[in-house]
């Protein structure tokens, strides 16, 4: 049995990533590297396992894809902020989290990633409309369906797989490829 679910496992894993749509990872990689030109930030945020992969992708490109480079990447995780997460929980509501955060920080030309499993996620969909509404570029990073980030944010990657920890291990895998490319643009 146990083999057997391995086995599946990593066959799913597989056809997952065959399936992503190459174009929208390329788009997202771009929509990175122009926000580093340009001197932007790049907001990022989820919910549990997807707000760890937050805190990856801050460090990963921050470091990884910055070290030895004049521009650098200024990514910023909305979710290592525990206190003032833990303030916003408390005194109003944690669907407010994030977007809280962002009414702080963010300025024109900055770019908003909001990674959710199901897509659907209220204090990423309103952190995500307000970035919409102050005509910031927004990415949504998903599983499932897309849910409503999906459709919400200017572009997204779907990893269209309705099982939350085959999304959450093609969201890692995006985070380590978005470094290894941006790593390598000069």
């Amino acid at each position: 049995m146990t083999e057997n679910f391995v086995t599946n496992y990593i066959e799913e894993l597989k056809e997952t990533l065959d399936n992503l749509d190459k174009q929208e990872i390329v788009k997202f990689a771009s929509i990175l590297e122009q926000a580093r030109q340009n001197g932007n930030k790049v907001f990022i945020f989820g919910n549990g396992g997807s707000g760890s992969t937050a805190t990856h992708f801050a460090c990963d490109i921050n470091k990884g894809a910055s070290l030895g480079k004049e521009k650098r990447h200024k990514i910023i995780a909305l979710t290592d902020n525990i206190p003032i997460m833990l303030a916003y929980s408390n005194d109003m509501s944690y669907d407010d989290v994030f977007v809280e955060q962002l009414k702080n920080f963010i300025e024109t030309g900055d770019v908003v990633v909001g990674i959710s499993g199901s897509g659907n996620s209220k204090n990423i969909i309103k952190a995500i409309e307000f970035a919409n509404g102050q005509g910031n570029t927004t990415v949504g990073i998903t599983g499932f369906d897309g849910g409503k980030l999906k459709k919400l944010a200017t572009y997204s990657v779907n990893a269209n797989r309705n099982d939350m920890q085959i999304s959450e291990d093609i969201h890692m895998i995006l985070v380590h490829l978005m470094m290894k490319i941006l790593e390598a643009i000069d």
